[in-house]
């Protein structure tokens, strides 16, 4: 459903910090503290939290007890759970614990694919397209990530018709859900107008999700536009957790869920995430990890306070 103004009336967040966020982080964050964090996501309101990544252990050791950690996480009714697999090692894992919604990635540019999946563009697809045909055979739900959507840190601006492309074939392989990812945090508004009028002739808007990082400070500008176009998934991190080692130093991570829901909230669009109970998990894990996070909501105690003054 549409408001007025052509937006939807409801959006769906996907909660991404415990995956995408922690495999950035320096330190260590035990086991149990990364059960507890999503536990109180789950508790806040989340619906589909990317719990973990089942990755060869020595490429993100952050995430190596995703073995231990899926399948003791309490499961909301009726939230969701995908794991990022990039491999069918990773599926068989993912399998193994019970995991029924998966993520698997690909790349919009052949030198950030080399750099990241270690594979070149087509190689990938065809590992998509290999371990979609395995996922469906164990009914998974599957969402597929196209990295450097719309700029790469080698190769620049990426042209929308070079995403097209590969959607196009993504489409052909038929996951449940594409996810334009802004890796590095470079996108405009206009950038994401042009590529969503390039792929909405291609699926209607209940295929793409969008996945912005903060690093310049336009992912909201971004979430806008993404509203006026009838996009209604959105993916963000409690805090701002994560980034994108390849966005230059001292980058903001990943559009933060507080600043996502402030902003809906205001737009008057539902989302089913509690802000309080959010910064609750956000300051837990914030504790966890040893350091702040950037999310300007969490930062500003999240919904303005009236101040009472007195006089005498």
């Amino acid at each position: 459903m549409m408001t007025s103004t052509g937006r939807p009336t409801k959006v769906s967040i996907v909660e991404v910090a415990p995956r995408d966020g922690l495999q950035n982080e320096q330190s260590q964050v035990p086991s149990v503290a990364k059960v507890r964090f999503i536990d109180m996501l789950s508790a806040a309101g989340c619906q589909m939290v990317e719990a973990t990544s089942f990755v060869k252990l020595d490429i993100v050791p952050q995430l190596a007890d995703a073995d231990e950690v899926f399948p003791v996480i309490r499961k909301a009714p009726g939230a969701h759970y995908p794991v990022l697999v990039p491999t069918l090692r990773g599926l068989e894992r993912a399998l193994a614990v019970d995991a029924k919604e998966i993520a698997l990635v690909t790349a919009a540019s052949e030198s950030f694919a080399n750099a990241n999946l270690h594979r070149t563009v087509a190689d990938s697809l065809v590992d998509v397209r290999n371990l979609v045909s395995e996922a469906r055979r164990a009914r998974l739900w599957v969402r597929v990530y196209v990295s450097v959507a719309f700029v790469c840190p080698f190769e620049g601006r990426i042209i929308p018709d070079r995403v097209r492309s590969i959607c196009e074939q993504l489409l052909q392989v038929g996951p449940d859900e594409i996810c334009l990812a802004d890796t590095v945090g470079a996108a405009t508004p206009r950038e994401v107008e042009l590529l969503l009028d390039a792929l909405l002739s291609l699926a209607p808007p209940e295929m793409w999700a969008m996945h912005f990082h903060d690093t310049r400070g336009t992912a909201l500008a971004n979430v806008m536009t993404s509203l006026a176009h009838g996009i209604h998934i959105f993916d963000s991190a409690a805090g701002g957790l994560g980034g994108c080692p390849f966005a230059g130093p001292g980058a903001l991570g990943n559009l933060a869920t507080e600043d996502l829901v402030y902003l809906l909230d205001g737009l008057g669009i539902s989302h089913g995430i509690d802000l309080e109970r959010l910064m609750d998990a956000s300051r837990f894990i914030s504790r966890a990890i040893g350091h702040p996070l950037p999310s300007r909501v969490f930062r500003a105690g999240g919904k303005p306070k009236t101040i009472r003054v007195t006089t005498r």
